[in-house]
């Protein structure tokens, strides 16, 4: 009876401490993130499911960062962040503009403080862009700019401006699952549509999993 006892005990335990490490992992470590439109095509789809890591940036500077493997954002980072317009909403975007920078777009050429930013990832789809000319704009201290890589269908910050150093939650890190989905389901909330949703993924799962973009590393 003892031995019994003692074996519940132990898986409790083992149970109890995974959920912790499970919990301290999703909350300090990373995060999943489901891309719902196609901003960043076709470096990213709809129905990707990403892995973002939240210890890419910090929080803050000091004794952690020379701990924990922080390190600055850089130019050409996939990033996710908080929307400025409504920080209950995430974003993710590729970081173009560093704090400082002079940012501009003559058709669909970006210029870095008049120098012409070379960009392999970008997409252009509308024979005629919303921007043929914007800027100069100049990146505040302690933010960032960000674009999609779908220059021509993206929301970013030429329409909202810039986004905070405190807005990033990480880097995008890998895509771990990837399901094809309708362009319009992000637009889709209600609880009928949830249960649609979940009953596409029930019954096609295998049939509509991007297999080949499993573990895909995210540049």
């Amino acid at each position: 009876m003892e031995f019994h006892k003692s074996t519940v005990r132990e898986y409790f335990e083992s149970i109890v401490i995974t959920a912790i490490i499970a919990l301290f992992a999703t909350t300090f470590v990373v995060q999943a993130f489901k891309i719902p439109t196609g901003s960043m095509e076709s470096n990213l789809l709809i129905g990707d499911h990403l892995l973002v890591n939240k210890l890419a940036y910090g929080i803050t500077p000091g004794f952690l960062s020379k701990v924990l493997p922080y390190r600055t954002p850089q130019r050409g980072d996939v990033i996710v962040f908080k929307y400025p317009n409504n920080p209950e909403v995430a974003y993710v975007k590729r970081l173009i503009g560093m704090p400082g920078d002079k940012v501009e777009m003559v058709g669909r050429q970006v210029f870095i403080n008049d120098t012409a930013l070379k960009e392999e990832y970008t997409q252009h789809i509308d024979a005629d862009s919303v921007y043929r000319h914007y800027g100069p704009y100049e990146v505040p201290e302690g933010q960032y700019f960000a674009m999609g890589d779908n220059r021509d269908n993206s929301q970013d910050s030429r329409f909202w401006g810039s986004v905070p150093r405190d807005y990033l939650l990480g880097k995008a890190l890998v895509i771990y699952w990837s399901f094809e989905t309708p362009r319009d389901e992000y637009l889709q909330t209600s609880a009928k549509d949830r249960m649609k949703q979940f009953g596409d993924v029930f019954l096609n799962f295998f049939k509509k999993t991007r297999w080949e973009r499993t573990a895909k590393v995210i540049r």
